[in-house]
């Protein structure tokens, strides 16, 4: 079976053992399985809060909170996303992955997690936008960033003052942009969102756990929006338009692969030179994301020589 991306630090069984020595907190929330395996409660948020620092701590040297009720991202499955992206930069550089600081990418809705830009300026020295519209969200990270020396000099949040605008307000006219990625809100409205949440929260604990738990929460902005993961993409689609001389890849998760057409036939509107959808498969889970591109593949080319010749004055 296909699982997690070959360059993934987390393709091998958890070592709770080195996970421990890293994060000691995190040992009580270890016990043996029914398989006589170690392992955690995956349907209690304490416990997977607390596997998700010691990953960070372990992997990235990285420490990181984020407060309740706020979105507990699901870490090996995150750094996939990190990885394709360096692959399509790849495939746009000679298939040789761009690393370093003069490598810039926009994640859109960062998140109090700030997941992607952590996991991306560790694993290849990428420098990151983040864009918030969730001030509690925008605190929180800049508080991973300012506590985290590694990160202070390469991740920037800036807070989306207009619901209505994806680029706006956070790229600059003169900012050159190596790619975009976004875990959109999937879900079209808050009940759905509950009901989503509910069954995985059920699958996870085999049926046992009855009460929501805070790790799948997730706040209106994370989880559900009007018209779900198709109108959210669907803005971003159109709003690139207007951006396509400042970033070279636009991307974006899909959750639902039925969305896919739709999203496809949006794009096809606009005419982008590229459009790639790149799946992932996590385990049992399959997603994906779309991206896209308003260069030609010799213009893809001499972007990247262009940077080359800038690094090099």
């Amino acid at each position: 079976m296909k699982t997690l991306h070959e360059r993934n630090l987390h393709n091998d069984r958890y070592d709770f053992d080195a996970l421990i020595k890293s994060l000691p907190e995190l040992k009580e929330f270890v016990h043996e399985n029914r398989y006589g395996d170690m392992s955690i409660n995956f349907s209690s948020s304490e416990s997977v809060m607390a596997l998700n620092k010691a990953l960070l701590k372990h992997f990235y040297q990285i420490d990181w909170k984020i407060p309740q009720k706020y979105l507990c991202p699901p870490i090996p499955g995150r750094v996939d996303y990190i990885h394709y992206i360096a692959d399509l930069l790849a495939s746009s550089n000679n298939e040789m992955i761009p690393k370093g600081t003069s490598i810039k990418g926009l994640d859109i809705g960062v998140g109090a997690n700030c997941i992607y830009p952590i996991v991306g300026n560790r694993s290849y020295g990428w420098q990151f936008i983040g864009s918030e519209i969730d001030k509690v969200s925008i605190q929180n990270a800049n508080e991973i960033v300012s506590f985290n020396k590694l990160l202070e000099d390469n991740i920037k949040i800036i807070e989306q003052t207009s619901k209505e605008y994806i680029f706006e307000n956070i790229i600059t006219q003169n900012d050159k942009i190596d790619f975009t990625m976004c875990n959109p809100p999937f879900h079209k409205s808050k009940k759905e969102a509950k009901e989503g949440t509910l069954r995985k929260i059920q699958n996870l604990s085999k049926g046992k756990n009855k009460k929501l738990s805070l790790n799948f929460g997730g706040q209106h902005n994370e989880l559900w929006c009007d018209g779900g993961e198709v109108a959210f993409i669907s803005k971003m689609i159109t709003q690139s338009v207007e951006y396509k001389n400042n970033c070279l890849w636009f991307t974006s998760l899909v959750s639902k692969k039925e969305n896919l057409s739709a999203i496809y036939e949006k794009l096809q509107e606009y005419n982008p030179e590229q459009i790639k959808t790149i799946e992932m498969i996590q385990g049992q889970k399959q997603t994906r994301f779309v991206a896209w591109t308003f260069f030609t593949k010799e213009q893809q080319n001499n972007w990247f020589q262009n940077k080359r010749r800038e690094d090099e004055q």
